[in-house]
């Protein structure tokens, strides 16, 4: 069993080379080599291989007006394509916005208007979805343009679309004619846009559900997205040749920086796969012999009680997230003894953690770890900003080189306070110890599988179904997926709808963790529980529904 770091190690580790995309690529390029970065199918990409490809399309958005500032859209599933692309526009300082391969058309629409994507790049597909038949249904005009002159007035800012594999559609074009013009722009040319990207300018926009209806854009820069990652390393075990396998995407800051940027600094392989189904995992895990499985409980469980568990060879597994996976020499057993860390999307994932797999002093039970090094943390009284004493709870805040630039939209006073700290929206206290303890989100915030989801989100797309007056979303108990996405909607007076015919009209328009996997019509307002005040009692609601849905 791995013990926790003593307190004197607890100290800021940042890496020797610049703090940018290009300054890391290079360096693993040159320190791992040949070395397998990256897994998918057959694909097998070493991290030279890596620095050549996303220098060549580099190269390719230089020669087409790319560069330092433009606003690059990123919208493809894990693999080795979305890693060079990534890489390509960041070490030539794009801003790139991760879009979700979840996104319907009107939620794709949204943050690439929201977030003036110039020049998109996208995979023709995934699965079942045709990712150009979605970006054409999410930009209302497209379906005229031509590739080059793109002219729509709903998404001003969008002038190229570039698709992997090809479109017979007229306003976009395969990726290969891109990067057939990577000649036309040098290496000394490349080196040169490199190093006007510096450490404190902004690389990649992440969405995440925010205290309104609509997501927030999360701007983070190069060295927060650099640093942040190698910082945890002491806490994680990761050492050259270790294998890593997650389902988390790489638009998610689990994905991006606690597994990829994670892997490169210390050598490590990342593998990937089309999709989690239990079986064909088990066999991805025990034929890369993967050492490090990141995932979700309701992952672990799906593992564990296949069929063919019990006769896997998973030998090589001793760390990662899933406590069950490991060999029972290494498991904690107690999830609440498990060291765990708490983190966010602006905070580029942890703020709080502890040696990862360790076993945590019966007395700290519950605790997701002491503050990483060059993270400061507050418990404050959100309706005063006064702290509060050791053992109150009270909302986090936190302050230090990992958090957010800015939110699109959102002006630098409502996003910080005046002296820097960001208000996390989370409630906790600590201890004497400096353990942070969480007790939820102050919030309405419902956490399904590992994803968050913004209820009024929700209610908004239901609101918008004539039969319907009001809706209102909240989360109940799940033991597999944490919380369940269920709805209680008030119908319009004489008007029916079959819950499973709404379902479906939700369907196509959200990614479908944020469907309600349960929905309830009332024919009246009446039948809900209001308070004094005229507000739904959210507390009492969520308490019926949580009756009815809760087992199942």
């Amino acid at each position: 069993m791995a013990e926790p770091l003593d307190p004197s190690e607890r100290r800021v580790r940042f890496p020797d080379h610049e703090a940018t995309a290009a300054g890391l690529v290079r360096h693993v390029a040159d320190r791992w080599g040949d070395r397998t970065l990256v897994v998918l199918g057959d694909q097998r990409v070493s991290y030279r291989e890596v620095e050549r490809r996303s220098a060549e399309l580099a190269r390719a958005l230089l020669s087409s007006g790319v560069g330092r500032g433009s606003r690059l859209g990123l919208l493809a599933p894990n693999g080795p394509d979305w890693v060079v692309a990534w890489l390509a526009a960041t070490r030539i300082g794009a801003v790139t916005t991760l879009l979700s391969t979840y996104s319907r058309p009107r939620e794709l629409g949204w943050a690439l208007a929201h977030s003036g994507v110039e020049v998109l790049l996208t995979a023709g597909g995934h699965l079942s979805r045709r990712f150009p038949e979605d970006v054409e249904a999410a930009i209302p005009g497209l379906a005229g343009q031509r590739h080059g002159g793109i002219r729509v007035a709903s998404h001003p800012d969008l002038r190229a679309v570039w698709v992997w594999g090809g479109t017979e559609r007229m306003w976009a074009s395969a990726v290969r004619n891109l990067v057939a013009h990577a000649a036309d722009s040098s290496d000394a040319q490349l080196a040169d846009a490199e190093a006007r990207v510096h450490p404190d300018d902004p690389m990649v926009v992440m969405y995440t559900s925010g205290s309104t209806a609509e997501p927030k854009g999360v701007v983070h820069g190069h060295g927060a997205v650099i640093r942040h990652p190698y910082n945890l390393l002491p806490f994680r075990d990761l050492v050259p040749g270790d294998v890593l396998y997650t389902p988390m995407p790489l638009f998610w800051v689990g994905g991006l920086t606690y597994t990829l940027v994670s892997a490169m600094h210390a050598g490590a392989t990342v593998v990937f796969e089309e999709r989690f189904e239990a079986g064909a995992t088990l066999d991805l895990i025990e034929a890369e012999r993967v050492t490090h499985v990141i995932g979700w409980p309701h992952m672990s469980r799906a593992l564990t009680e296949h069929p063919s568990f019990p006769s896997r060879d998973l030998s090589a597994v001793r760390g990662g997230s899933l406590d069950a996976l490991l060999p029972p020499h290494l498991r904690v057993g107690d999830p609440e003894r498990r060291a765990n860390s708490l983190g966010m999307t602006e905070s580029l994932g942890p703020h709080s953690i502890e040696r990862i797999g360790s076993a945590l002093p019966e007395e700290k039970r519950g605790s997701f770890g002491r503050a990483v090094p060059g993270v400061e943390r507050r418990i404050v009284d959100p309706s005063t900003g006064e702290d509060l004493p050791e053992g109150q709870p009270g909302e986090i805040w936190i302050r230090g080189y990992p958090l957010l630039q800015r939110v699109l939209g959102i002006e630098e006073h409502e996003t910080f306070t005046p002296d820097g700290w960001y208000r996390t929206g989370d409630l906790g206290h600590v201890d004497a110890d400096g353990h942070l303890y969480f007790k939820g989100r102050m919030g309405a915030q419902v956490k399904t599988s590992g994803m968050n989801v913004m209820p009024r989100e929700v209610e908004l797309v239901i609101e918008e179904q004539p039969e319907v007056m009001h809706a209102f979303v909240a989360g109940v108990d799940q033991p597999e997926r944490g919380q369940d996405v269920v709805a209680a909607v008030v119908l319009r007076p004489g008007r029916s709808l079959d819950p499973g015919e709404l379902l479906e009209r939700l369907r196509p328009e959200m990614s479908a963790y944020k469907v309600p996997r349960h929905v309830t019509t009332y024919a009246s307002p009446e039948d809900l529980p209001w308070l004094e005040s005229g507000k739904v009692d959210l507390r009492k609601l969520t308490q019926m529904l949580a009756e009815d849905y809760s087992s199942t």
